[in-house]
């Protein structure tokens, strides 16, 4: 292994705290990612991790390194890649994680087309409702909705997407159909979603005609806390639901669902790309970010 691998391996390591989480993401065994790091150790003359039982953790020599290695590693793909064509230059695994309605409604179905146009490109598409650890899960793009917190991530925001009140045709049936959020107060249910963060029920959101932004607790028989099961209650008549319109344009069409308040919708919510460190991004995670942000675009807000 070359100095410049073992400088991948050694960045790998130290952003992950972990032998083994590293070598997974590489895709190498575990005793090549350790012997790596001893000859790098070995080669500078200083130590640059400290392993421990179940963790390792970055030395002052080792933290120095870290920095100067990150946009190195960046400029040295790029030059590797320099004079490649178009296509071939986008290669390589990616790591991506998104919301699970994202990535099953919009991301997989276009999969194909993505991949026809970078042959050699690999995705390791996760999908999950709550926040993770883009570093510690060895993760090269997140896509967000929702606010963000602030963090030493780099942020592309997108726009925003638009969230709409709906119900079953059979829920409006026995409970009658809301005008304005006073009416939900009136023998109405929502289906409570739990924030995968906190675990806390989110209120009723909507925007007034002046332009400011109320909440209200409603009354629920049953709670939730991912996107499907959210979906699926409200389709089994169980209550009012707030969702992003692409995430129920199917249903609306078909008419099992059906758009009510449509004048005291909730606030639309932006949606963002994540990525550790603007200067590792790399040719294929900018052919993605590329080609995700066209594939969004018809969904969010003018």
């Amino acid at each position: 292994m070359d100095t410049l691998d073992q400088y991948r391996v050694f960045v790998r390591v130290a952003e992950m705290g972990s032998f083994i989480k590293a070598a997974h993401a590489l895709q190498l065994p575990r005793a090549t990612v350790s012997a790596a790091i001893q000859q790098l150790e070995e080669k500078i003359g200083a130590r640059l991790l400290n392993r421990t039982t179940r963790q390792v953790h970055l030395t002052a020599d080792g933290t120095q390194l870290l920095e100067r290695l990150r946009p190195l590693l960046a400029d040295a793909e790029d030059v590797e890649q320099l004079f490649q064509s178009s296509q071939r230059q986008v290669a390589g695994l990616l790591r991506i994680d998104a919301p699970s309605r994202i990535a099953r409604r919009l991301i997989a179905p276009a999969l194909p087309g993505l991949l026809r146009r970078y042959p050699r490109l690999q995705l390791a598409l996760g999908s999950t409702d709550r926040a993770i650890d883009l570093v510690q899960e060895g993760v090269d793009c997140a896509i967000r909705v929702g606010p963000l917190q602030d963090s030493s991530l780099a942020v592309r925001p997108l726009g925003a997407i638009a969230l709409i009140n709906c119900a079953s045709k059979a829920y409006l049936h026995e409970h009658g159909m809301p005008q304005q959020p006073e009416d939900l107060a009136r023998g109405h249910w929502a289906v409570g979603y739990a924030s995968p963060t906190t675990g806390r029920e989110l209120p009723w959101e909507h925007v007034q005609a002046d332009g400011q932004e109320r909440t209200r607790n409603l009354a629920s028989r049953v709670v939730v806390n991912n996107a499907e099961s959210y979906i699926a209650c409200c389709r089994a008549g169980l209550g009012l639901i707030q969702i992003p319109r692409f995430d129920v344009k199917h249903l609306l069409d078909s008419g099992e669902l059906v758009e009510v308040m449509p004048a005291f919708r909730a606030a639309a919510m932006p949606v963002s790309l994540l990525y550790p460190h603007r200067r590792q991004r790399t040719r294929r995670l900018g052919a993605f970010i590329e080609w995700f942000e066209d594939l969004m675009g018809p969904h969010l807000e003018p």
